[in-house]
């Protein structure tokens, strides 16, 4: 049976944050790997994604997710592409056409999603350290806002992510941040010797409440703590595992 957490913030909406439970993948794919970009079996992941879809009350072919590359790229769409069309290269999608099943595709970078129920204007954004420091939340509110949103009214939710605690980063990565913005300071924990710990969500919350959006919240699960509900690129490197699975989140309207 398959896991999806949910938000009262998102409600009435259908949307859902999987985990990896009820799935149809095995082996270190083991469960609801929905990534074609892994090398998990391509029919698998086809039946993984079309239970996704029937889950929300859709079609598979309704169900879109990106080409991501860590951007702050943006697809607005009207209609969902043909099932044989190329992913879009881009890191978030919107839309206020019924019907569409906006999808990211996660393994400890944030799942973002986002809507404004009184103008009928949903979007969902894959942003990890590089595509939030970069803009992409940002670029989602403005692509939603030219659709109709007003961002007093717009929620996001952040998905399950990695947490500060799991996520040690060097020097390099920090003094990145800093020149970006030297407040950036405040996400970063001493760690051991040189290292520091990251709190990516608290990061991603702070740029949504600057936006002035009319709320913003983590779910508060940690996708490397927790093997039997989540995949994690991190966890994986750290065990040597060849390759590793993707969460999909998803909402529609």
């Amino acid at each position: 049976m398959l896991e999806i957490l949910t938000a009262d913030a998102l409600a009435p909406l259908r949307h859902g944050f999987f985990t990896r439970k009820g799935g149809a993948s095995s082996g270190i794919f083991r469960g609801l790997n929905c990534g074609p970009g892994s090398t998990d079996l391509s029919e698998v992941v086809a039946i993984n994604r079309a239970r996704v879809a029937r889950a929300m009350g859709a079609d598979p072919e309704a169900l879109v997710t990106l080409h991501q590359v860590h951007s702050a790229t943006v697809q607005t769409l009207t209609a969902a592409p043909a099932a044989d069309a190329p992913r879009a290269t881009a890191d978030a999608l919107v839309t206020a056409t019924p019907g569409i099943l906006l999808g990211v595709l996660t393994a400890d970078c944030q799942p973002v999603l986002f809507a404004d129920t009184k103008a009928r204007v949903i979007g969902a954004a894959h942003a990890g350290w590089r595509g939030s420091r970069d803009g992409v939340l940002e670029a989602t509110v403005a692509a939603m806002q030219a659709l109709g949103a007003q961002r007093e009214r717009i929620v996001a939710v952040i998905g399950p992510t990695i947490s500060q605690t799991a996520y040690e980063v060097g020097p390099e990565f920090v003094q990145g941040f800093l020149d970006h913005d030297p407040a950036s300071a405040r996400f970063f924990a001493t760690g051991a010797n040189d290292r520091a710990l990251f709190d990516l969500p608290g990061y991603s919350l702070a740029r949504l409440h600057a936006l002035g959006i009319g709320h913003a919240e983590w779910t508060g699960a940690c996708t490397y703590r927790d093997s039997e509900r989540f995949y994690s690129f991190r966890r994986t490197t750290h065990a040597g595992e060849a390759d590793y699975g993707r969460l999909i989140s998803v909402i529609r309207l």
